[in-house]
């Protein structure tokens, strides 16, 4: 074992018996060069670069620049945290950083500049999951949430209803059975003509069309599953098929496409709730963000007498905040990593096997 690794576990030790620690949180999984200190689920400061207008021209984010991009700008990212929140690099206790799932390239941006700070700083580092910092990121506002409870995970690459237990113990309900819902929206868009990314666009161009002016199929899964292919397919076709007969107005058909995305997903989260008994609901992830999903969950949660949570938009999105949180859990419940961690693009939630 390394003088490093020793001293880490050492101090990590200590960290976790007085219950906190003043981390320094990076996230670099995508096109957002993240960074924020944190004192438990309390953010003293974010500090956020996002590359949209990098990448929307190409209509996606291009691996190759993002990862260039996270390299220009992650010592600065990380400086502008450390100044709001008015502490240096010496007073952080903690390193916590992103290591999968996301791009590898942006990943290992993030991945290598945590492992040389804290063996500079000689402090411990954290492997963080994206997705779980997705989840955590309830915590920040909400005090009073506290496991066990259900939450409903949108983003581009996952549609999870997960129940969590306790503190870092996940157990997965109900997944899409092929693509993600913030996929869905972002060929939506594309069909639409809309910039990227496209889910924002979806759901500011549906605000003032009609959502049952063109019925799209809603998708038969058994249990708690999801399916989206279906229905993009289903909106290409019936975009195509209007263009030839006059035309349609594009906020309906964005509407429609929402509506039947949004009674999909608040469906399926419900019933889980219910069948299991949480008295709780929670969202995360970006698709979280969309404003007739958020409606529709909050709506059906009062009906059903469940308690609603969602973070603020601003950590619906990719941010440090919720790799913060999720380091805050981490510190009772993992051993730091060592020098030796990698990026790991296709990482899985650490959950108890699918019902």
């Amino acid at each position: 074992m390394s003088s490093y690794y020793a001293n880490a576990q050492k101090k990590a030790k200590i960290l976790k018996e007085r219950g906190e620690a003043l981390f320094l949180a990076i996230e670099t999984s995508c096109d957002e060069t993240a960074a924020a200190v944190m004192r438990g689920f309390k953010p003293l400061s974010s500090a956020v670069h996002t590359q949209i207008d990098i990448h929307k021209k190409y209509g996606g984010v291009v691996p190759e620049i993002a990862s260039r991009n996270h390299v220009q700008m992650i010592d600065i990212v990380v400086k502008d945290a450390l100044d709001k929140a008015n502490v240096t690099l010496n007073d952080i206790e903690a390193i916590a950083v992103t290591y999968g799932p996301g791009l590898v390239g942006a990943l290992l941006c993030g991945v290598s500049y945590a492992k040389a700070l804290a063996y500079a700083l000689d402090i411990p580092l954290f492997a963080i999951n994206h997705i779980e910092g997705h989840i955590c990121a309830n915590y920040v506002e909400h005090e009073w949430l506290k496991p066990p409870f259900m939450c409903l995970v949108v983003s581009g690459g996952h549609s999870h209803i997960v129940n969590i237990s306790e503190h870092g113990v996940y157990r997965l309900i109900g997944k899409t059975r092929d693509d993600a819902a913030g996929e869905a929206f972002d060929k939506a868009a594309r069909v639409l003509g809309l910039p990227y990314p496209g889910g924002p666009e979806v759901d500011k161009l549906s605000k003032g069309g009609d959502p049952e002016k063109f019925p799209l199929p809603m998708p038969r899964v058994e249990g708690y599953g999801y399916s989206f292919s279906g229905l993009k397919t289903a909106m290409l076709q019936t975009a195509q098929r209007l263009e030839k007969t006059g035309g349609y107005e594009k906020k309906d058909a964005a509407a429609s496409f929402q509506n039947c995305v949004t009674k999909q997903l608040t469906g399926k989260a419900i019933q889980a709730a219910l069948d299991f008994g949480a008295s709780t609901l929670a969202v995360a992830g970006g698709v979280a963000a969309n404003s007739a999903l958020r409606n529709s969950l909050e709506k059906e949660c009062e009906k059903h007498g469940i308690k609603f949570c969602a973070p603020s938009l601003k950590y619906c999105t990719d941010n440090a905040v919720m790799i913060g949180a999720a380091a805050n859990i981490a510190l009772q419940n993992q051993l730091p990593a060592d020098l030796s961690l990698n990026a790991e693009p296709s990482l899985r939630l650490n959950m108890i096997e699918h019902i």
